[in-house]
């Protein structure tokens, strides 16, 4: 016993000690480990917006989705609301590197799609959409794509006044390209090459500069790249300052000889890169996220998961990114957070405003679920689980068990319920952003929606589900606590 607790005592002694070394005092921010993003972790982007984290990650599929959490650590357990699925056949599918930009009061969403066909990759384009308002969640419409041949990993800067694209194309090599912008979702100019892989740790496996993104501080500008394949333990992070003034121009750039950000064998830490960067609540602290694998054989695919950590300068005025840190090591988070991070969603009604709640707490299979006025009750809690596959199940804190659709059946008015888990299609669910940050619950076996049986207010009114009618009474908001 004693040892235990003298082994407990250190463990806590040495998160405290992290936390001081990191220049945060722990009581003033969640903690969390990474990763922040087990599942579709690739090419990850976090901006920080009117208290919320926003987290968009490579799909692999025809659907965009974001999580949204008060907390970095938040975003590990909250669910993925689909803003965006692919509406033609030439950027139907594969969605790649999507980003979130702000720009004159709205989102661009910008991301890479292309065909569903057997060798997808020469299809993949760049796009852009538009959000209607100043919600990240949407609603978004397509706006067009951004360059008529093959480009990944797009996003956008100002620099000097002018917005910039940068994104990365193949001629021989695979290079950074840049090229001016008249507005958010048009191009303005021919897109230049700023980029090659000239250095042998920019060719591992084969010659590569992509996912390039924008870094500035103190008036100066940092283009922070991904080197050599996507696929070897030996992906990294290499850097370009504008030290010229065209930033189309390659030679107005100049490129650091060694990497910024690679693999660390010791922490089990391989294939670190497509990065991008945030700053903390309160504007103190710069954060990168990033994707990385914890083997040296995995490969460039849905195991990368995403990661994040504080970053210093130097006293040159250049970013000092440090080593990759080892998966579950105990960090604090970023400053001006609050303390608490949500485990659990209550799940309430557009219409209503009541929850949705297992009727009277019963652990039982078949339990009714109804709406009732919001208590507090765990039995109106509910842990929204990302299964990897876009889709969630709804577990009941009270009960441990999960949303369901009687006898799985597909008809109009069938009862949702609570089950024991069988992962099954008729227990798994979508939520697809609808507008004011509400969302449809979408069934993944019948696609019919999760709905309160003739619009009631009443308390203990049914929950059923029902065919999209894009009405009050078929929204829900998920709100974490």
């Amino acid at each position: 016993m004693e040892q235990r607790m003298a082994r407990r005592l250190l463990t806590l002694l040495a998160a405290l000690l992290l936390a001081l070394s990191l220049g945060q005092p722990s009581a003033t921010a969640a903690s969390f480990s990474n990763p922040v993003k087990a599942h579709k972790g690739a090419d990850p982007w976090i901006t920080h917006h009117d208290g919320s984290y926003y987290l968009v990650t490579t799909s692999w599929t025809d659907v965009i989705t974001i999580r949204k959490a008060p907390t970095l650590a938040g975003l590990a357990t909250a669910p993925g609301v689909q803003v965006w699925q692919g509406d033609a056949a030439s950027r139907c599918c594969n969605i790649w590197a999507p980003e979130l930009h702000f720009l004159g009061g709205r989102w661009y969403l910008y991301y890479v799609a292309g065909q569903n066909v057997a060798d997808y990759n020469p299809t993949q384009r760049s796009h852009v959409l538009e959000s209607a308002g100043s919600d990240p969640l949407g609603p978004y419409t397509y706006r067009g794509q951004l360059n008529p041949a093959w480009m990944l990993d797009p996003t956008v800067a100002t620099v000097g006044g002018q917005l910039y694209l940068f994104g990365s194309v193949h001629n021989g090599t695979q290079n950074i390209v840049a090229a001016r912008m008249s507005n958010p979702y048009t191009v303005s100019s021919s897109f230049s090459t700023i980029s090659t892989p000239t250095y042998d740790w920019e060719r591992s496996g084969a010659p590569v500069n992509e996912g390039p993104e924008i870094l500035q501080r103190g008036g100066r500008t940092f283009l922070v790249y991904s080197a050599s394949g996507c696929w070897t333990p030996d992906y990294k992070l290499g850097r370009l300052e504008l030290t010229g003034s065209t930033p189309t121009s390659a030679s107005s750039w100049t490129k650091r000889s060694t990497p910024v950000f690679q693999r660390s064998d010791a922490g089990g830490v391989y294939g670190p890169g497509h990065n991008g960067f945030f700053t903390s609540p309160d504007g103190t602290e710069s954060w990168i996220v990033y994707h990385a694998n914890d083997a040296a054989s995995d490969g460039c695919d849905n195991g990368r998961t995403t990661r994040a950590q504080k970053f210093t300068w130097n006293a040159d005025g250049t970013p000092d990114f440090g080593t990759p840190v080892r998966l579950g090591a105990a960090l604090a988070g970023p400053s001006g957070e609050p303390a608490a991070t949500p485990t659990a969603y209550t799940v309430v009604n557009r219409n209503s405003g009541k929850c949705l709640d297992v009727t009277g707490g019963s652990s039982a299979d078949g339990a009714d679920v109804r709406q009732y006025t919001c208590n507090g009750g765990a039995n109106q809690r509910w842990r929204l689980e990302d299964l990897g596959d876009d889709t969630h199940r709804l577990v009941n804190v009270a009960t441990g068990k999960v949303l369901d659709t009687a006898d799985c059946s597909a008809a109009d008015g069938a009862d949702l319920r609570q089950w024991s888990w069988l992962d099954n299609t008729c227990q798994r669910f979508r939520f697809l952003a609808t507008g004011g940050g509400y969302v449809r619950i979408v069934n993944q076996a019948t696609g019919k929606v999760a709905d309160v049986a003739d619009c009631s207010t009443a308390d203990s009114a049914d929950v059923r589900q029902w065919s999209w009618l894009n009405n009050a009474c078929q929204q829900w908001r998920l709100t974490p606590g």
